[in-house]
């Protein structure tokens, strides 16, 4: 019999007596060895359920998805060889489409800070494990906020890197510092910074909930005391378009799909009217989308909250048609596919609200700065 490390016997110690629904694992591997070795000794990092881990079945999110992987992607390759133990994958929503973890015909994650609410997705088993302490970290992905948004409703950092595609892969931790570690970067901001105070939502008409409001008015505050210059700015007069070229993206690639039903067919459909000219023609206007933002903007980065309110129950974007799903998961998450489009680093942050545990959480997304400043200008508030 394979022995178990030492890291993976805790793990299946805390997740003994959980559900899948709590602990967010779609599949357990405990008994997997590793396979390097280097800074990350010890470490015990899920792989997220739309990515390939040699031997393990990938769902996709989907029971009827379900295949063996006979080799490992390469990012989680990556990690592994820095001697990361993989011991199982985490719960995603279908092909990461959606900003819940509620994947198809397979347990639905509950969120461990607002039990019988969504912990967001769609890297929402991931979000779950670590906010319930199971491990330290788990890898994530994010194509419109399948970082942030899950890391935002579960209370815990989420960091996107810079990227030259919408898709980037990333983990959800509770530290930056555990960011910084896992990303190989080292955090470094020698000057002060012209921040943009943003929260009017971008991409949908929404309310603001007063709580996420207020906290990044006050993260606004830490950072201007701390010597930033902060202006507040409005929101981005293309939005609507920008918001329209980021879907012609996001559901192109949806048209080759065999089998589709609910949301996943809705986009396919959507996909299918993208004409290769137009898709083209996306893919330019995204490229140039963050230098003409700094431009209009004239900040180096821009402060938003990451959701525009607390996580909504279990089963409330799915039991809407496809259509309303769309809307009402943009309703929430109206700021963070903007950072995709335009390829930003940014970063989610837990912000405490008074009188209740539940955080909020601020977003920074750079117009300017690299990885390495964002990374250090989100230090630079409360931990």
């Amino acid at each position: 019999m394979t022995e178990i490390i030492p890291a993976a016997r805790e793990l299946a110690e805390k997740i003994a007596g959980l559900t899948p629904s709590e602990h967010g694992f779609s599949h357990l591997h405990l008994t997997r060895p590793a396979t390097g070795s280097g800074d990350l000794d010890g470490w015990v990092i899920p792989a997220k359920d739309l990515y390939d881990v040699a031997g393990m079945p990938t769902t996709f999110g989907s029971a009827r998805r379900m295949h063996i992987a006979t080799e490992t992607h390469p990012f989680i390759a990556a990690y592994e060889a820095r001697g990361a133990v993989i011991p199982g994958k985490s719960s995603t929503s279908e092909l990461g489409l959606t900003v819940d973890a509620e994947p198809r015909d397979l347990p639905h994650v509950d969120n461990p800070i607002w039990p019988g609410h969504t912990p967001g997705g769609s890297s929402g088993g991931a979000a779950a494990m670590v906010a319930r302490g199971l491990v330290r970290a788990a890898h994530a992905s994010d194509g419109g906020g399948s970082i942030r948004v899950p890391a935002a409703a579960c209370g815990l950092v989420g960091f996107k890197p810079s990227a030259h595609t919408i898709a980037v892969h990333g983990f959800m931790t509770t530290s930056i510092d555990d960011q910084a570690l896992l990303h190989e970067i080292t955090p470094r901001l020698d000057r002060r910074v012209r921040v943009g105070l943003l929260t009017e939502p971008i991409l949908a008409e929404t309310d603001v909930q007063p709580e996420w409001e207020k906290a990044t008015r006050e993260a606004a505050e830490h950072l201007a005391a701390a010597g930033h210059e902060v202006v507040e700015v409005s929101t981005w007069p293309e939005a609507t378009e920008t918001f329209e070229r980021f879907i012609d993206l996001f559901s192109y690639g949806l048209t080759s799909l065999e089998e589709a039903d609910y949301i996943a067919a809705w986009l396919r459909e959507r996909g299918a009217k993208v004409s290769a000219r137009r898709y083209a023609e996306s893919q330019t206007y995204a490229r140039v989308l963050k230098a003409r933002m700094a431009r209009h903007y004239d900040v180096d980065v821009l402060l938003t909250p990451t959701l525009a309110g607390d996580p909504p129950e279990t089963g409330t974007f799915s039991s809407l048609s496809p259509e309303e799903n769309f809307a009402a998961q943009t309703r929430w998450t109206p700021w963070t596919s903007l950072f995709n489009m335009s390829g930003s680093c940014a970063i989610a942050l837990p912000w405490p609200v008074p009188n209740r545990p539940q955080p909020a959480s601020v977003h920074l997304a750079s117009l300017t700065l690299t990885d390495a400043q964002l990374l250090a200008l989100a230090a630079e508030l409360p931990q």
